[in-house]
């Protein structure tokens, strides 16, 4: 039987090629105002990197899977390997603000339900400034979708920052595995929470996505997201992803109406890097 350590903290990340952001992290995580009790580090479909020691234990593993990256996967065996009964997911490209496990911290002293905290994206050029981590308001923007001054909703929450009870977790049935690769499983976990009548909250716990390439729609995934969407479809009745669908439709990679979904062509290469997201 394993005991979980009661009001106690892990910190969860999940990792794919995500080196320096790894590091930039941690180092993140070495600033806070109250640290974690521990942090779970799942690497997928790759070794498991050195990392620089903290005054926290660092727990690492990996899971390999055949052709996509296990993302569901990952986030439910972060959740098996940790020790604490409180939790917190950070994307491995976040930066967390000094006192984001501090205000997660409040939040799960008085609620027992799903929090989310807001993402601040920092600029290409954010990562070579020698001061990045004093000047991480500065060097950001906020998201443009998901207002921190409006309600939640459940169709906007997103895994790069949120936190639960281990408890929570299970009432919501953690992710669905049957989700593989890229879209969709994040959307899915918080319909979830829905179904299960699971609240979601606000915290005002900021994390700083750090600049990666992107895509726009990303037609890198677009056979993940089209088998994501269509399972998302039998499972919910609604499609998710729309944007992106309705994207992907108009450039004749779809065929896609209320009840069908097919890919008529993929894009080649130059396609997709005409889709890359340029940003300062």
């Amino acid at each position: 039987m394993i005991i979980y350590l009661m009001r106690s903290i892990s910190l969860l990340t999940i990792v794919h090629q995500r080196k320096e952001a790894l590091h930039n992290l941690l180092a993140g995580v070495s600033r806070l105002t109250v640290k974690p009790d521990e942090i779970v580090i799942i690497f997928m479909n790759e070794e498991i990197m050195d990392l620089p020691s903290l005054n926290i234990p660092i727990n690492t593993y990996r899971i390999d899977r055949e052709g996509y990256l296990p993302l569901a996967e990952a986030r439910n065996m972060a959740v098996e390997k940790a020790h604490c009964e409180l939790m917190i997911f950070l994307d491995v490209d976040c930066i967390p603000a000094i006192d984001l496990v501090e205000r997660y911290k409040t939040a799960f002293a008085s609620n027992d339900m799903l929090y989310t905290g807001p993402i601040r994206y920092l600029s290409k050029e954010a990562s070579k400034d020698d001061d990045l981590f004093n000047k991480l308001d500065i060097l950001s923007r906020p998201d443009q979708i998901r207002d921190f001054n409006k309600e939640i909703s459940y169709e906007l929450f997103w895994s790069l920052n949120f936190g639960c009870t281990r408890s929570t977790f299970e009432r919501i049935g953690g992710f669905d595995a049957n989700f593989t690769g890229y879209g969709g499983e994040d959307t899915d976990f918080s319909f979830s929470a829905r179904s299960n009548k699971v609240p979601i909250q606000w915290v005002q716990a900021v994390a700083y996505h750090q600049y990666h390439p992107s895509y726009d729609p990303p037609l890198n995934h677009i056979r993940e997201i089209i088998t994501n969407a269509k399972l998302f479809k039998d499972k919910w009745d609604t499609w998710p992803m729309t944007g992106w669908l309705r994207k992907f439709k108009e450039h004749g990679y779809i065929i896609w109406d209320n009840d069908k979904l097919e890919l008529q062509r993929l894009p080649d290469e130059g396609e997709i890097q005409s889709a890359k997201k340029f940003e300062a």
